[in-house]
């Protein structure tokens, strides 16, 4: 009976030996996938904002406390057309003293005038009243024109598009309170990478990708560069004109893709196939080949293969490093897209 168990016991542990070895010497198994026939195109990616292509931002050049504001978001305005107030109090009392020494200096040049004629005073007496008076006017017509800055009006034709600010806020020199633009045409504005801006031309088609229309395909078309790029953030700004239909609003942010270069009926594999230039291939014993390949349009989904593959090769998918030249496989069908 002893016998028995440890035969028993022999044979279930050399089923595990040879179970344990048939599992390490078992060929690894491999997705594998074809290279397929479609669109290979090399896109260009940069963020961008929407704006109108006529606009302009309306601010106070003076610090000074609101006391009126227009209330005109989203109406028509024309140029000139008041749309905010600044209170003005204290340069228009400068401006009533100034006024004051106007008549002052006047009287005095006219006085000096008459003691001229009558030989009492000199005629650097008279020169000196003169020349103040020319200062004096000169300084409240200088006064004049800056009481023109506290009224804030329409820069150009077109619509509010947007209004800041508060009654009784202090407005900032510089500080955006309107702005004011046409809300048709419309442009994508975009910041590209300078590494990428030599492949950009006007004229290119960009595809936009927009969290407000998540399922709609929507389309933009370069227009036209920034000669100048901004060497601390090394990228170039690059306007792109909308279609009149675009359902994309002013301030909406999107993502883009140009289009710099596309080919039709490119033979094409998913970048996860590759080591760089080297794909592997089971061949007809199923074992393993590394082939460097020859390669084009590089894009975020697909690589366009120029020459080394055919239709019917079957490529690992996605690349193995720990599969060795030769190594014999159990290949299986895998997504290849």
């Amino acid at each position: 009976m002893r016998l028995l168990r440890y035969l028993f016991l022999l044979c279930a542990l050399a089923a595990a030996i040879a179970g344990g070895y048939w599992w390490s010497v078992r060929p690894p198994e491999v997705n594998v996938a074809h290279p397929y026939k479609g669109r290979a195109a090399e896109v260009v990616y940069a963020t961008a904002v929407v704006e109108p292509v006529r606009w302009a931002k309306v601010t106070s050049i003076v610090r000074e406390r609101i006391v009126s504001l227009c209330g005109c978001e989203g109406m028509k305005v024309t140029k000139g057309d008041g749309l905010a107030e600044l209170d003005s109090g204290d340069a228009r009392a400068t401006l009533a003293e100034l006024e004051a020494r106007q008549d002052l200096a006047l009287s005095e040049r006219d006085r000096a005038l008459q003691l001229l004629e009558r030989r009492v005073v000199s005629q650097q007496i008279y020169d000196r009243a003169q020349s103040e008076l020319i200062r004096i006017n000169a300084i409240i017509a200088a006064q004049k024109e800056r009481l023109l800055d506290y009224s804030i009006v329409a820069p150009m034709d077109g619509v509010v598009l947007r209004q800041d600010g508060s009654v009784g806020e202090v407005a900032e020199p510089g500080e955006i309170l309107f702005w004011i633009g046409q809300p048709k045409p419309l442009q994508l504005v975009a910041e590209v990478n300078e590494e990428d801006i030599p492949k950009v031309t006007e004229g290119q088609k960009a595809l936009i990708l927009a969290d407000a229309f998540p399922d709609e395909e929507l389309s933009a078309t370069v227009g036209r560069i920034t000669p100048k790029g901004d060497p601390v953030l090394k990228n170039y700004r690059v306007y792109l004109d909308l279609p009149d239909d675009t359902p994309l609003r002013i301030g909406m942010t999107a993502e883009i893709n140009i289009v710099t270069r596309e080919n039709d009926d490119s033979l094409l594999l998913p970048p996860a196939a590759f080591n760089g230039t080297i794909v592997q291939t089971v061949n007809a014993e199923n074992r393993v080949a590394s082939i460097d390949v020859k390669t084009g349009i590089r894009g975020t989904r697909a690589i366009e293969v120029l020459d080394g593959l055919a239709e019917e090769s079957r490529v690992v998918f996605p690349y193995r490093a720990d599969l060795t030249e030769g190594q014999k496989v159990v290949p299986e069908a895998g997504d290849e897209r």
